[in-house]
Order: structure tokens, then sequence, then C-alpha cells
């Protein structure tokens, strides 16, 4: 088992990463002492592992399962509303802990119930998804999306652990385990050229979920993760170049509605147009946009989005919480492994939604 450590103002905790560790969970958690223990999960995930977890988890307290509605279209505040319900439905109290057993948008509404229920309770996440594993699950920000934008309503709210069995990712389908490759990419994109050459030579090991491959690169995601969430926990300076590829994406996802393109692949899609702006401001060197165009393709991920409106990217972005006073900032890469933040000329974002394919 690999440990990575989390030391951020709002909590410091542990990421186990390792086999097997569901069947471990009543031994992980009892040390928390909770007074109840909530599971929540989702449709998809209750048959795999949420309902087996939950009655497992008997044994450490008295455990009650909640199951969502899966995808992104159900990340609303009907959804925390629902979670609050069944909180008060098991008599929780400050003691009790939330445990999240699934993906992304499970642990982003169940967390940000756990940090209003009671002025904030303890939350635990179990991610089954690559995704959730090397990124979402990791550092704290919960929340829903609202009409008008992805994740505009949220808190920070740091989990007391968090446990990545590597033994749920080969119940995923190809499609999900290659969004799960974008978090993944970016990653090494952002802040480490060698881990993201690494990540380019074992795609095919990745793609094909091996073992030691997995594990490593899980483990490299989240200590990088780690670390910019220990010296940025709330987003004031460094922790917005994780935002890499994520300004264009989540307006991809808001126009092409949300559930029509998973996260990880409208952040794939995003890590080629930032590629290619950085180009265009004289950054990036041409070759290294081929680099990451030609990663992206190789984890099965979307390389272009044809077909969506220029003006309105250019509208949804605007709204995006990481603008400032009506500008859109965007990380960009000066190199492969560096990433900067920075507002970007009408002209050169024009040429890269046009090039991406926006009409």
């Amino acid at each position: 088992m690999r440990r990575v450590r989390v030391s951020a103002p709002g909590g410091s905790y542990e990421i186990l990463i390792g086999a097997d560790l569901l069947a471990a969970l009543p031994q992980l958690l009892a040390p928390l002492a909770p007074t109840r223990l909530l599971v929540v999960t989702d449709r998809n995930v209750a048959p795999l592992y949420g309902t087996a977890v939950a009655a497992a988890l008997e044994k450490v307290a008295p455990t009650a399962m909640f199951t969502l509605g899966e995808g992104e279209t159900g990340k609303t505040m009907t959804a925390v509303e629902n979670v609050l319900d069944a909180l008060v439905a098991h008599r929780a109290d400050r003691r009790s802990i939330v445990v999240v057993v699934g993906g992304g948008v499970v642990g982003d509404i169940a967390g940000f119930a756990a940090s209003i229920f009671m002025r904030g309770i303890r939350f635990v996440q179990v991610p089954t998804t690559l995704l959730a594993q090397v990124d979402s699950s990791v550092g704290g920000k919960t929340g829903v999306n609202h009409r008008h934008g992805k994740n505009l309503i949220g808190a920070f709210h740091q989990p007391s652990l968090v446990v990545a069995d590597a033994d749920v990712l080969r119940s995923l389908p190809p499609r999900e385990l290659s969004a799960g490759l974008a978090e993944v990419l970016k990653h090494g994109l952002l802040a480490d050229a060698d881990y993201f050459a690494e990540v380019e030579n074992n795609l095919p090991l990745l793609l094909a979920c091996d073992a030691q491959a997995m594990a490593h690169a899980v483990a490299r995601s989240c200590e990088i993760k780690a670390g910019v969430v220990g010296r940025d926990e709330k987003e004031s300076g460094e922790r917005a170049l994780l935002n890499l590829g994520h300004t264009f994406g989540h307006a991809i996802e808001s126009l092409a509605g949300y559930g029509h393109w998973l996260h990880g692949e409208a952040v794939g899609c995003g890590l080629c147009l930032a590629a290619d702006l950085s180009q265009r401001l004289g950054l990036l060197a041409a070759s290294d946009v081929d680099r990451v165009r030609d990663a992206v393709k190789r984890a099965n991920l979307p390389v272009r989005i044809p077909g969506l409106s220029r003006q309105d990217a250019l509208h949804a972005m605007a709204g995006d919480k990481k603008a400032e006073g009506g500008k859109i900032r965007f990380i960009l890469l000066e190199r492969i492994g560096k990433a900067i933040q920075r507002t970007v000329p009408a002209d050169a974002l024009d040429a890269t939604l046009s090039a991406g394919g926006y009409c």
C-alpha cells in the first residue's frame, strides 16, 4: 500500500493507494470513531461496491446507504438536499461520517452535503473511478453545478481519509478509464515533464489497467496535487494551475450539455486547446503542441470539438468561476512540465477556438 500525505490548513489526511483496500475499510475507519456512517453512492456503483461496503461498515458504527442518480446532470442542489435528508433520517450527529463510494460527481455532492450539515461533519472518499482517484477526491473541492456554470456552488471541505483501491478500476468501462487519463496527463503537463514522458510511454499499459503502472500513476498524480493543495488550499494562487484545460473543458461540457461529454473527455480536448493557445502566444514549441495532441489522442480522448459556437464558448468561459472582473484567465504552458496563468488577447483565443472546430 502506498501512502500520500495531504497537509492543508483545512485538514491533514492520508491518501491510501493499493489493492483490496475495500475489504480493509472497517479497520481503516475504526480509528476515526464515528457515531454513525452514511454511505453515499450511485445507481451504477451500489450493486458493485456500495452495498457490500455499507454492510461491512456495520462493524464500525450503525450504517445507512443512500443512492444518487448517476451523471453530471444530477449534480444539483436538489441532490445535496436529498443527502441532507438522508443524514437527518439516519440521526447523524457531529461525530458521524459520510462515506463516499463512487466517482467525482458523487464525491462533489456528498462532500458538499457534509460541509454544510451541522456546519460541517467529516467525510471519507472511496473513489471508484480513475478520474476521482487522481483528482477530484483529493483537495477538498466540493459542490454542484448551476444552470449558468459548472461548480459555481460549493465549499472547500477536506476529507478525513481517501482510500483508492486499484482493483475497482478494472470494472471501469474503457471510456471512463480514458476520461481519468486526461487528469493524469494534466498533472504531468503542469508540473513534471518526466512524469508526462513516463505516462506517454505507459499509455498502452494504463489503458490495459496494468496494476503496477496504474498504482504508480495514481500515486504520482496524488503527490503532485497534494503538494499544490498544501501550498494553496483555496486557490488564491498556485492551485489555479490545476485547472489546466478546464476553462475550455467546462465550456465544452456546458455547451454540449452535461453528460454528453464526460468531464475527462472535455478536459482532454481542453488540454489540446490550451497547448494551441500557448503556442500562438509564443510560449510553447510547435513540437510540444504535437506531443500533447498525440498523447490525448492515444489515450482515446477527443482532440477537437466541432460545431460549437465561438461566441457561446466565450460567453460560457466569461462566466467561469475562475474569471476575474469579467476577464477570462487561462492556464497556459510555458513548456511541458511548467504552467502559468494569464489573460490572453481576443484574436489569439478566437484563432484557437476556430482551429479547435468551433464555428
